[in-house]
């Protein structure tokens, strides 16, 4: 992080972070040790493409809450990749959430939206039964810095409505530390746009040496992903692009951070209660749900090819669209349900 970024001392009012008692005593016994989950480098596209660290899902674990998706990018130069360059494609069954930390983003998706996300500002788009969206760096950006991150809905929301949300969250400072909370409520602080389940996202930027102390929810599972600086979170050591996992059972979260401060995005929420299946861009209760939803977004792309129009179960495509991309071939066996681990 560079210094200009980090917040002055004299800026900052420590306070202390109230908690509710009756969460201290839910979480009473002995929480599990965090663990570190390490990212895997994931190209979109060609040989310019920008590159991703992924963290969720993987092999140890698909999710925190019901966040089952999380890549970390930049901040990447524009003048030696391409950037953000990705035509319309479709989701099922869970919502997106883009915050940058660096560049501009323009957003279009099928339920009419064009807007264009900057740091600080937050869009949330629910899928449902079906979405399509495309993502693209605006022109002038030089550095391209962020993170894209998903959560699967709950049973009664997967074959809802599509919807989108573009917000500006509050900037607060409390206890030494600067909190943008971007979904969900959390230290008094309500995220704009609506989680239609109880989860959290928020970035934290701590000053340089700052041990910093949060109330949570002993019911919540945690992750802390670390965007930059040295940080040790409940003992354990995060390198960059890493994310700390933590199971429920704690009723605070210690965050510290080293000589030139960090900044850190922290995810919570329920541990999700369904089994889930993931494929592509979809997310599904089953197999078959996955397998549907392919065989409808195919119907669009060949409607697209052929009429330079479509639309179907994903929505009218934007007239900006000249092109959306196919949907994989599925693989020859049937695709298992992740399980909450």
């Amino acid at each position: 992080m560079r210094r200009a970024d980090l917040l002055r001392a004299e800026d900052v009012r420590v306070s202390v972070t109230e908690r509710d008692p009756a969460l201290i005593d839910a979480a009473a016994s002995e929480p599990a040790p965090p663990e570190l989950l390490e990212p895997r480098e994931v190209p979109l596209g060609g040989p310019r493409a920008m590159r991703v660290q992924r963290t969720l899902p993987q092999r140890s674990r698909s999710l925190i809450g019901a966040w089952c998706f999380l890549d970390h990018y930049g901040p990447d130069d524009l003048s030696e990749r391409g950037g953000m360059q990705v035509p319309g494609h479709p989701h099922t069954g869970l919502a997106t959430v883009t915050w940058l930390f660096e560049g501009e983003v323009e957003h279009r998706d099928t339920t009419g939206a064009a807007v264009v996300v900057r740091p600080g500002e937050v869009n949330l788009m629910t899928a449902g039964r079906g979405v399509a969206h495309s993502e693209f760096s605006v022109g002038g950006t030089t550095v391209i810095h962020g993170a894209q991150l998903w959560f699967a809905l709950p049973a009664g929301l997967a074959d809802g409505a599509r919807s989108f949300e573009h917000a500006v969250p509050e900037v607060r400072r409390i206890a030494g530390a600067e909190v943008r909370v971007f979904v969900g409520d959390w230290l008094g602080s309500t995220g704009a746009p609506h989680a239609p389940t109880p989860l959290i996202g928020a970035e934290v930027r701590l000053l340089p040496g700052l041990r910093w102390e949060a109330a949570v929810d002993p019911g919540h599972e945690l992750g802390v992903l670390v965007d930059s600086g040295e940080v040790v979170v409940e003992g354990l050591s995060a390198p960059r692009s890493h994310l700390v996992a933590l199971s429920p059972g704690r009723s605070s979260l210690t965050i510290e951070a080293g000589p030139d401060g960090a900044r850190v995005l922290v995810l919570a929420g329920e541990p999700f209660p369904d089994p889930i299946t993931m494929w592509w861009n979809f997310v599904g209760r089953d197999h078959d749900d996955i397998v549907a939803a392919r065989a409808a977004w195919q119907e669009q792309v060949e409607q697209e090819r052929a009429t330079g129009a479509a639309d179907g179960r994903f929505g009218p495509h934007p007239d900006a669209w000249d092109a959306v991309l196919p949907a994989p071939d599925l693989p020859t066996v049937r695709l298992k349900p992740r399980i909450r681990r």
